[in-house]
This record gives structure tokens, sequence and C-alpha cells, in this order.
């Protein structure tokens, strides 16, 4: 399912080795706020049931607000609905892999845009762990900025959990790919013997006049 869905240019020899979400706090939070949005209209009515008792009885003996009502309430309820899929959709798509060749940076952007890019492991100049604020801190997730040449941001691993041992555990495949990487290009870059000229190794006999 990860390879037909997540990651669809994974090759048959390429090993996963890290893969990243968001913390699953982000999940508890997106949870919690719509959860409320869903109960706010329940939770509405008790309050003026309780409070402003006359309001309910007005309501109850006009025609015309039951249907409004109904219209509203269920236009509401799509709403909620609605963004709190986007919202889901948005966490469980944004994926960060990290093969033994390559990191890959899956996005999704909004309901029916995704783009994916990657670079090769060997690429890298630099990745940076932060932790920032007193939840992150507690729950231990943060962010990861992944820098190539020149010092330009390939990607962030945003509210990732133990960012500092995958970011350690990163540049260390780094260091192992650009080793390989440098002992292939001095195999190819070593001067070939010269076959051009065949060595004549017979011996010759002259027999002068």
């Amino acid at each position: 399912m990860l390879k037909a869905h997540l990651f669809p240019t994974q090759r048959l020899d390429e090993k996963i080795l890290i893969l990243k979400r968001r913390h699953w706090l982000i999940v508890f939070f997106i949870i919690a706020r719509y959860t409320f949005f869903l109960l706010a209209p329940v939770l509405l009515y008790v309050f003026i049931l309780n409070i402003l008792p006359f309001v309910i009885d007005r309501l109850r003996h006009s025609f015309e607000t039951g249907p409004i009502l109904t219209l509203a309430l269920s236009l509401y309820y799509l709403l909620v609905w609605v963004l709190f899929f986007y919202a889901w959709i948005d966490y469980y798509l944004d994926v960060w892999i990290v093969t033994d060749t390559r990191i890959v940076n899956i996005k999704q952007n909004g309901l029916f845009s995704r783009s994916i890019a990657e670079v090769k492991l060997f690429r890298l100049q630099d990745v940076q762990a932060e932790v920032h604020g007193l939840l992150p801190t507690f729950f231990h997730f943060g962010n990861i900025t992944i820098q190539t040449a020149g010092n330009e941001t390939f990607a962030m691993f945003e509210q990732v959990s133990s960012p500092y041992e995958t970011s350690r555990e990163i540049m260390k495949l780094a260091e192992y790919q650009k080793k390989h990487h440098n002992e292939e290009e001095d195999e190819i870059q070593k001067p070939q013997p010269d076959q051009g000229t065949p060595t004549n190794n017979t011996d010759t006999t002259y027999y002068g006049a």
C-alpha cells in the first residue's frame, strides 16, 4: 500500500529506511478541534435552553424558523466535515521518505494537487534539527531542514518525532553515500592501459650476408 499510494517512484531494489509524518499530537489537535465544532450547536442549544428558554419557545412556535434552522445546521455540518477531511488529507499525505540512496519529499497541496521532489543523499550538505516551544519540547517533535549544495533548502520535515535522532541518521547515510560515490568516480577516472599498438614479442634473427 505504501509503494502504490505514497511512493510511486520507488525502485524495486530501493529500501525505505525512514518514513516520517507529522507527530501524532497534530492529529489529536485536528480531531479535538473538529469534535468541538461538531458539538458546538448542541452546546449552544443547551446554553440557550437553560439561560434563555423564551428564545426556544419562540422558535418552536415559528413555522418558518424550523426549515431555516435545519438548512443552516445541515450546511454547517457539511462545512465542518469538508474542513476535517481537508485537514486529515493534508496530514496523511504529507510524507518524508529516506531510502538507501535518496530523500523523497511528498507534499499534498490542497485536495487535488500533489508534488514529489527528491534529492540524492550524496548531494546533501547540511541537516539541521530544531525544536521550539513547550509542547514540542515535552513531546519531542520538531522540524528538520535538509540543505543541498549552495545552502539551498531542499525540504523541511515539519513537526516530526525524534528530530535530533533522525537528523543524525540522515547525516550518517549521506556521509556513507558520499564516500561510496567518490569511490565510484575515482574508479571511473583511473587511467586505462594503452591498448592501441600491440606489442610484438617474437624474437627476430638476422642473418648477415
